[in-house]
C-alpha cells in the first residue's frame, strides 16, 4: 500500500496498478491472495471488473476465475465487510452467470464466504464448505 495526495492506495497483483482503497476493494484485493496462495489459483488466470453484458447493460464481474482453456470457471462477487451477504447478492451474480455460466459462484464480503456449484442438468445449486482448489 502507499499514499498518494492523501489517499490510501492498494497495489493490484492481477491488474499491475495502484487502486483507491476502499472497504470493498480491501475485501476483493485480499480474496485475490487468499486464492493466489491458498487456493492456488494462477494471477495470470484471473481477471478483475470483467466486463459482461447483461440486457444491454454494460456491468462488471468482480473477480473471474479461468482454467488452463481460458474459459470462466468462477465468478466472486466482493461486497463490503459492513454490507450484509443476501439474496439481492446472489441475484447479481446470477445475472453475470446468465452470460459466463460458470461451475462455481462465489460470494464475499470479507468476513463470511459462500461458494455454490451450478449443476445445470438438474437446474440445482449445491451449496459447498469450501471453495475447490485449482
Amino acid at each position: 500500500m502507499k499514499i498518494v495526495n492523501e489517499t490510501t492506495q492498494i497495489f493490484d497483483e492481477v491488474r499491475k496498478r495502484y487502486l483507491k482503497l476502499t472497504p470493498e476493494e480491501w475485501v476483493r484485493q485480499n480474496f485475490i491472495q487468499y486464492l493466489n496462495q491458498e487456493k492456488k489459483y494462477p494471477l495470470g488466470l484471473m481477471g478483475v471488473e470483467k466486463m459482461v453484458k447483461y440486457n444491454n447493460l454494460k456491468t462488471r464481474a468482480d473477480i473471474v476465475l479461468y482454467n488452463t482453456d481460458g474459459e470462466a470457471n468462477i465468478i466472486v462477487e466482493c461486497k463490503s465487510p459492513d454490507v450484509h451477504i443476501t439474496q439481492d447478492t446472489f441475484y447479481q451474480i446470477a445475472k453475470y452467470n446468465s452470460k459466463l455460466k460458470v461451475k462455481y459462484l462465489v460470494v464475499t464480503n470479507g468476513m463470511k464466504h459462500y461458494c455454490c456449484k451450478m449443476d445445470y442438468e438438474n437446474n440445482n445449486i449445491e451449496f459447498l464448505e469450501e471453495i475447490p482448489n485449482f
